[in-house]
């Protein structure tokens, strides 16, 4: 039997491989929507601000002189403070088909945790909830979101077998986007906004959303800090979002519902269904990466619902009907047929609004695992 060996990475060679390894293990996986290596370098060294609060080692396994697995060991100090916990995490975890790889990597995923004095284990996780976190746990071949991890199956039968719980569960749905918006409904969002003294911001030229960016990650931090393991984003880390996503925004699918004072208390942000641009560049921006790229941008007709949310003072008031019925118009008006939701914590009311208020089709559920060290 060939010895498995696993070892730090040390080197820049060692990260080339570190990040590539996924792109060869799936190249032939229709679903897999490889990330260019130039953002996963970004999140995976010091130019990541999460790296202020976060440690950080990353493994890659060997057999026979051939990477056959990788892993990040990720302890967040913070998520750890916020939520009374001493856990380590486990993401960028990616291996073949072989239950003494996963395992050899994941003892050294709980080594460093006990080093560091954590007592449990839990992923896979990234360093922030804007990351890529969560397995698929049915319906492995369903189409994927630009922001989501693929795995096969074999991942979540080993983590089973490997006495591992399941922490949280995700929902994911697919929907008509352009389903027409009911005069009613219509009526009603009037009503609340003219009640509420609330507005849509409509904007035409891209430097107009900048003065709301902030206000929307801010907003973020206050409509999802009581879920699972989530932790508000600091200012650096707000920033460094900033800089990295909204260039790339499309104005037609931001919806900011705001107040008298011109303060966001709900949010809606879509984006373009970029599989197919990040498929054929797989993984390069250059040579020609890019073109497809921006491409995906200009022509499309399918969205990813990235982010929603409404700030807790404004739930249960409906104001999330006014930003999901402008979406709706927004997508008539561009020919945009199909939406596929972000995964959605099972028992949060945004999976409510999905399973009650919209005609949606569950797509995959998702779930985080964990066990004590």
């Amino acid at each position: 039997m060939v010895k498995i060996v696993v070892k730090p990475v040390q080197s820049r060679r060692d990260l080339k491989r570190f990040i590539a390894f996924p792109n060869r293990l799936f190249a032939e996986v229709p679903s897999y929507i490889p990330p260019l290596d130039s953002d996963e370098k970004k999140l995976l060294t010091e130019k990541n601000p999460s790296l202020d609060h976060c440690s950080l080692e990353l493994y890659l396994a060997w057999r026979d002189g051939e990477v056959v697995g990788r892993v990040a060991a990720i302890i967040n100090r913070t998520v750890n403070e916020h939520w009374n916990k001493k856990a380590v995490r486990f993401g960028w975890f990616d291996f073949i088909e072989d239950y003494d790889v996963f395992t050899a990597l994941l003892d050294k995923v709980i080594d460093y945790g006990r080093r560091h004095g954590m007592d449990e284990i839990e992923g896979p996780f990234g360093f922030t909830d804007m990351d890529k976190e969560c397995w698929v746990i049915d319906h492995f071949d369903a189409r994927q979101n630009l922001s989501t991890l693929y795995n096969p199956e074999y991942y979540v039968r080993f983590i089973e077998r490997a006495g591992y719980e399941v922490k949280c569960k995700w929902q994911q749905y697919v929907l008509a986007a352009n389903q027409p918006v009911p005069d009613k409904v219509a009526r009603l969002n009037g009503l609340i906004m003219e009640k509420y003294h609330l507005h849509l911001v409509k904007v035409k030229r891209r430097k107009d959303i900048y003065p709301y960016a902030k206000q929307f990650f801010h907003a973020i931090n206050e409509s999802f800090k009581d879920l699972y393991d989530f932790v508000p984003m600091t200012d650096k880390e707000i920033d460094h979002y900033i800089k990295e996503y909204f260039p790339f925004v499309n104005l037609e699918f931001v919806q900011f519902v705001v107040d008298e004072n011109d303060k966001l208390v709900a949010f809606g942000l879509s984006i373009p269904d970029l599989n197919a641009g990040y498929k054929k560049a797989n993984g390069r921006l250059f040579p020609f990466g890019w073109y497809h790229i921006l491409k995906a941008l200009r022509k499309f007709d399918t969205i990813d619902l990235l982010l929603n949310g409404v700030l807790p003072e404004w739930q249960k008031r409906g104001v999330h009907s006014i930003y999901y019925s402008d979406m709706n118009q927004s997508a008539i008006r561009h020919n945009v047929h199909t939406g596929y939701t972000n995964p959605q914590i099972i028992g949060n009311e945004a999976v409510k609004i999905w399973e009650t208020q919209y005609s949606t089709t569950p797509l995959m559920q998702r779930a985080v695992f964990g066990k004590k060290l």
